[in-house]
């Protein structure tokens, strides 16, 4: 195959099909090629399956307070966990469906969509399987990987990423959960409250990336009533009695059936061939770019997503899948402003983070508000007042400059809060708003 496109887009996940849409409204001269799992991480591994496993956890785990509202029977409920996980690969299934039957399912086959691996001859030339395409404009959106470490692959099957844990057909008695940020803490509170026994280990003090003290102590202590919680020590695993891995740091050591591993995601870089582009890169062998453009050096390169290692967030994936999508289609780039900084960890309570984060704060010259859950009513009503909310401001302007959440229904105030911060609204603006009684 021979085939000279304007825009070739390598990587058919959320920021690859934002770019392709974009390209789409701009010229008919377009080919999107992917060689690996189709369907997008967050509808496969990530974002989706995730959350219908925390839905199942959440009803189930309620349970334990319906007495106290007159709802009799509710202790005795059990947890099928056949069915659970087949629920959850059920949504899994629909959500997947869902993004192909709208993209790739659209397209035509070694036309539009090439299904290939592909690798860089120079910065305008790729190699496919059985042939070479040739675009004016070329986007990365390859995505990443998770990272196990290499000797913990010899432990086989008893070692699991996401890619591996929506796949199972049925459950662990137990599980160790290595790495307690998003994805780990989130997974880790599920199997607790489906019922397994786990253990959570991560080499940082902090969970779920909360850098802010006093709400990642109040996390720690909610949060490691559940399961507990083993930091500040580097994991090991090692060979346990019938079986078993052994899961060793600091002076904890527990034996477990599996381990989640949950430590990261490596770039999808290694075999693109990206030293033939002349592209100046970093450590990791990801491409140095323009985050307000997104293209790589002077180079007619555009890239795009959890590629580019700074937040692997579905939202932010589509903005830079717009930038790179449409950036790729005119003659001379336009630098985009990003917008305020959002992530939320769908634990319970929720954790979430806007705008500035604590250890990005200046100490002199910021004020940090306090709001506690415990007293708020309706949290009281729904038996969820628990948690911490920190708001920093600027001392001398009032400005709202970012927002740490620890509490119920994080993920409502955490929208709230940003689009705050990115009206560039102050305390006093936010004083002057209607506010709603009784809400969260």
């Amino acid at each position: 195959m021979e085939k000279q496109v304007e825009v070739a887009i390598i990587g058919s996940g959320s920021a690859g099909l934002t770019a392709c849409g974009q390209v789409r409204k701009r010229t008919d001269s377009w080919v999107l090629i992917d060689g690996g799992e189709l369907g997008t991480t967050c509808a496969r591994v990530g974002c989706m399956p995730s959350k219908a496993a925390i839905q199942v956890a959440e009803d189930f785990h309620r349970r334990a307070i319906l007495s106290r509202e007159g709802i009799e029977g509710g202790e005795g409920l059990s947890l099928n966990r056949s069915a659970a996980l087949e629920f959850v690969e059920d949504m899994r299934d629909h959500f997947v469906d869902q993004v192909l039957a709208n993209s790739i399912d659209e397209m035509q086959p070694d036309e539009e969509f090439i299904e290939s691996n592909a690798r860089f001859l120079s910065a305008n030339e790729l190699e496919i399987d059985g042939g070479r395409i040739k675009a004016d404009k070329i986007i990365i959106a390859t995505g990443s990987t998770p990272i196990v470490p290499e000797s913990w692959r010899a432990f086989g099957e008893r070692v699991l990423t996401t890619d591996e844990f929506f796949e199972l057909d049925e459950l662990p008695d137990s599980v160790a959960v290595i790495g307690l940020g998003v994805i780990g803490l989130e997974l880790g509170q599920t199997l607790a409250r489906w019922g397994l026994e786990v253990s959570g280990f991560d080499q940082a003090g902090f969970i779920g990336h909360l850098s802010d003290p006093e709400t990642n102590r109040v996390a720690i202590d909610i949060i490691g009533r559940e399961f507990p919680l083993h930091l500040g020590y580097a994991a090991e695993l090692s060979e346990g009695a019938d079986g078993k891995l052994r899961v060793s740091a600091g002076e904890a050591s527990v034996e477990v059936d599996k381990v989640l591993v949950c430590i990261g995601r490596r770039p999808n870089v290694h075999n693109l061939g990206l030293e033939n582009t002349g592209a100046e890169l970093d450590d990791q062998g990801v491409p140095l770019f323009n985050p307000n453009t997104m293209q790589i050096g002077a180079l007619p390169i555009y890239i795009a997503r959890d590629i580019t290692s700074t937040q692997p967030i579905l939202h932010e994936a589509n903005i830079e899948g717009r930038i790179a999508g449409y950036n790729a289609t005119q003659p001379q780039p336009t630098a985009f402003k990003r917008k305020t900084t959002f992530t939320i960890t769908f634990s319970d309570p929720n954790i979430a983070h806007v705008g500035l984060r604590y250890e990005a704060i200046d100490p002199d010259n910021t004020v940090i508000g306090v709001g506690r859950f415990a007293p708020l009513g309706r949290a009281l009503i729904m038996g969820k007042n628990k948690g911490m909310l920190h708001l920093y401001a600027d001392k001398n302007s009032g400005v709202l400059l970012g927002a740490t959440i620890f509490g119920p229904r994080g993920e409502n105030l955490g929208h709230l809060l940003c689009w705050c911060i990115e009206q560039h609204l102050t305390v006093a603006d936010l004083l002057r708003m209607p506010f709603y009684h009784p809400t969260i």
